[in-house]
């Protein structure tokens, strides 16, 4: 894996960078940090050409199945990486988790980032020749948003090679782009409990972002709610981008939460209570005893 790493940054793909928003960017569009990326390949070993352009993406595609249970056909592609690891300063809003989570197997998503819905999600995605690829190909996380020639994930170099037999993997890079199948599957965690993190940007004691880590199924997060004292009611946090959620003129007090879930059934709503303590600290992970199942 290294051999290839060091590869793959010396060339032209060491100069792509994922979709990266601030925690003021909207929801629904991202700053033109994002790359539009547009890969044009053939078996010519690593004499790949590309050409790519800054732009700002505004993604109002409809969700995707999230009980999908079969394989979709579809794209792939792989991002530069210094590590052959996943970026922190990915769109989901993870941050350094984004880079280590899962093995590092992780990817962009096109249309299955879907606002920032798909963060979090796991897929099974296996390239389709059967010479130079495996049967079960490699399961990833979304971490971050990428467009690519007609792809739905642009995966980090680690997950890229994991789809490919041991001795294949530098032929594998080779074609830059190639088809794939994919299904959504669960989450896998290794028995972790869903964590509330306090995103770095929040600002004690007024304004709270925060994000899901270690979501262990196949549900989407829809929308977060925090309880207000004063009025007793509860109020809508904002997505702020990606997976992270936040509000303004915090309140003092407890923090209750509740999770707004799509899963398989429908709808429902998730509480976990008093998870970050009154006074909270900005990139601090508190661990709940729930999972959103």
């Amino acid at each position: 894996m290294a051999s290839v790493c060091n590869l793959l940054n010396r060339s032209l793909f060491s100069a792509i960078t994922m979709g990266n928003s601030g925690i003021f960017a909207s929801h629904l569009t991202f700053t033109a940090s994002l790359l539009s990326l547009t890969f044009c390949s053939k078996n010519m070993g690593f004499s790949l050409k590309f050409r790519y352009c800054l732009v700002a993406v505004m993604v109002l595609l409809p969700a995707l199945s999230y009980s999908q249970d079969y394989f979709v056909k579809s794209r792939a592609t792989y991002y530069g990486s210094p590590d052959c690891l996943g970026t922190p300063s990915g769109a989901c809003g993870y941050g350094e988790y984004g880079r280590t989570v899962n093995d590092a197997n992780v990817a962009g998503a096109f249309r299955l980032y879907n606002n920032g819905t798909g963060c979090g999600a796991f897929y099974q995605v296996r390239c389709t020749n059967p010479e130079i690829c495996t049967d079960n190909g490699v399961n990833i996380v979304v971490t971050d948003y990428g467009e690519g020639d007609h792809t739905d994930f642009i995966l980090s170099p680690r997950a890229y090679a994991r789809m490919a037999q041991s001795d294949s993997a530098a032929h594998l890079f080779s074609y830059g782009v190639v088809d794939v199948e994919y299904q959504r599957i669960p989450c896998q965690f290794g028995g972790k409990q869903l964590q509330l993190k306090v995103h770095e940007s929040s600002r004690y004691p007024d304004y709270l972002a925060i994000i899901v880590l270690y979501h262990a199924s196949k549900s989407e997060i829809l929308s977060v709610e925090i309880w207000q004292k004063d009025t007793k009611e509860w109020t809508e946090m904002r997505r702020a981008y990606g997976a992270v959620f936040d509000i303004a003129n915090l309140q003092g007090g407890p923090i209750y939460l509740r999770f707004q879930i799509r899963y398989s059934a429908g709808l429902r709503w998730v509480q976990a209570p008093n998870v970050i303590p009154t006074e909270w600290k900005a990139g601090v992970a508190y661990e709940t005893d729930i999972q959103l199942y």
